[in-house]
């Protein structure tokens, strides 16, 4: 067993104090994850550690420690030892990510925070938080199994150091409730000011998550945990096995006064869980198959985000109205929004999903001001890809629900998902080869056929095309107009105005929205228009040739509710 202590003594200065003990193997090297799986970007939580020692726990000799790389170290023992590891981890990321101490909360991801011991990753694994009597107050919330528990000192188990990391844990006082599904214990814990409906939210989640069982026949997990943090504004999730940790806006969280039909608000928060949810199926137990034991020393490519991100997409919105916590009018509104924000990315002309999979570690998290004319997301087309191979396999007598529960039947037998999976998935179940669709729409960048496809299910897309001015976002204020985006071959482009710039005067006039929407509004006639504007402190004089570049929004018309509800109503049976 390893055995690891946190003490969060220093939580004031968000300093963790961890100490490892092991029985060591000759010229042990130790190291930290760079990133969490899950989340595609290298985080490089080794950053955050300080001061690593060594010493040998029967004589207490210190031994020296040599960095190999920015997350390894080797200690320099000769032989098998009982050996302590003890360093400090900075922890002020208030994010689902990290760590993060303060005095109203002490919350961990232990990837960024615990050290793996090379070669002994399967051992298992014993955690002891130490607390100090000044957080008392607090309580513990965790999908790990809590062994010993008082009010300062609390002692918990995990198989192997891949399950400590996916396992966060966060002491602050809670506010709690809990449901049951068929004997599965779903708990739901909220820290941070808030002033939440626990029973409406309570009642609204315990319909999503039975829809999803319903939809696989069975859950992966034995109880599960909804870890949740108000705040201000920020938003955001990171799926687990037996839990998710969330931060959402507290104005999301249901109050008492919440309308029967949810609000805008409410209805982003219970797509949130529904989302980190159903990736208890797809991404924790059916998985790439480079992601069964992810190397987390570096990137791991996979070109299926969309496959994992995507589909999950789709089904967060659906599983809100099969579950009868939304309508079906504000389900097709959902949907609307989703292909609205694809019809307004021109990157989905130039990058493919599978593409764009493959580039998140350096795209996706990093958006810049070319973000949008260059790439895609594989949430949003992901989503519509996967709506688009719903409707596809119901054209050939099948459907995506069916393609789901196959692939937890086969990840049940061990197996996992690469490249070829799914294309050889939908031809068993149709009959048919799909590999012109996952050519087109998956590995190509072909325009999705979303108007023919949603009009054989009774709802009638219509494009509605609007106008950026001269091909410009911009932002007003007292300065001038901030250019926040510049659509690529737009007139503004064409000009040389670049993202940053602040436009302060338009022929010869004082720069503001309505002015610019005057001029730059016309797609047909192409007026000149001379632009003063700043990049940096230089003042630059570019001449426009004004026209305005077209952008798309979607308008979705439900046309035949019968056919609509045969595709969104009931989820299919193996």
């Amino acid at each position: 067993m390893i055995y690891y202590t946190l003490s969060f003594a220093q939580y004031y200065q968000h300093l963790i104090q961890v100490k490892v003990r092991f029985k060591a193997q000759a010229q042990q090297k130790i190291w930290l994850p760079t990133w969490i799986p899950g989340s595609y970007l290298i985080r490089e939580f080794a950053k955050h550690i300080e001061s690593v020692k060594a010493l040998h726990v029967g004589t207490g000799e210190a031994i020296k420690l040599h960095k190999l790389t920015k997350n390894q170290w080797q200690l320099q023992n000769t032989q098998a030892d009982e050996i302590e590891v003890s360093y400090q981890v900075y922890a002020y990321d208030l994010s689902v990510r990290g760590a993060y101490t303060d005095d109203d909360r002490l919350y961990v991801n232990p990837a960024a925070v615990c050290i793996g011991v090379e070669g002994q990753e399967d051992s298992a694994i014993q955690l002891q938080l130490d607390v100090p009597k000044t957080l008392s107050r607090f309580e513990l919330v965790t999908s790990m199994p809590v062994v010993e528990a008082s009010n300062t000192t609390y002692i918990l188990n995990a198989i192997n150091y891949h399950e400590l990391i996916d396992q966060p844990f966060e002491l602050a006082e809670q506010t709690c409730i809990s449901f049951d599904i068929e004997n599965i214990t779903h708990r739901i814990a909220i820290s941070g000011r808030h002033q939440t409906d626990l029973k409406r939210l309570a009642a609204d989640l315990e319909k999503i998550c039975a829809a999803q069982i319903r939809m696989f026949g069975e859950a992966p997990f034995k109880d599960y945990l909804f870890m949740v943090m108000a705040t201000a504004n920020s938003y955001g999730g990171l799926e687990h096995q037996s839990s998710t940790s969330l931060i959402t806006p507290r104005d999301d969280l249901p109050k008492s006064s919440e309308p029967a039909k949810p609000s805008v608000n409410y209805q982003r928060f219970l797509g949130l869980c529904s989302h980190e949810y159903f990736h208890a199926w797809l991404v924790k137990f059916i998985r790439p198959h480079n992601y069964v034991k992810p190397n987390l020393h570096q990137e791991d490519y996979t070109t299926l985000l969309w496959v994992f991100e995507g589909i999950t997409s789709y089904y967060d919105d659906l599983m809100l109205y099969r579950s009868g916590v939304i309508d079906q009018n504000a389900y097709v509104d959902l949907l609307r929004d989703q292909i609205s924000r694809y019809l307004s990315n021109p990157g989905r002309q130039i990058q493919s999903v599978a593409e764009s999979s493959f580039d998140a570690w350096i795209k996706y998290y990093r958006p810049d001001e070319n973000t949008n004319n260059a790439g895609t997301s594989y949430y949003n087309k992901g989503a519509l890809v996967a709506l688009c191979l719903d409707l596809t396999l119901r054209q050939h007598g099948s459907n995506l629900d069916l393609l789901m529960q196959a692939l937890y039947q086969r990840a049940k037998n061990g197996q996992h998902v690469d490249e070829q999976t799914l294309p050889q998935l939908c031809q068993q179940l149709t009959g048919h080869s799909l590999t012109e669709f996952f050519d087109n729409y998956v590995e190509g960048t072909t325009e999705l056929p979303l108007q023919q496809l949603l009009a054989e299910f009774g709802i009638s897309l219509h494009i509605e095309h609007k106008v950026w001015p001269l091909g410009l976002k911009v932002q007003e204020n007292p300065q001038g107009l901030i250019v926040q985006q510049v659509l690529r071959d737009s007139a503004a482009a064409q000009a040389g105005l670049s993202c940053q710039d602040i436009i302060i005067a338009l022929n010869g006039l004082k720069a503001s929205t309505s002015l610019l929407q005057q001029l730059g509004n016309h797609t047909n006639t192409a007026p000149h228009i001379t632009c003063h504007a700043f990049r940096r402190d230089e003042l630059k004089v570019l001449e426009i040739q004004g026209r305005g570049s077209m952008t798309s929004a979607a308008k979705l018309l439900i046309e035949d509710k019968n056919r609509l509800s045969q595709w969104i109503d009931h989820p299919a049976k193996l």
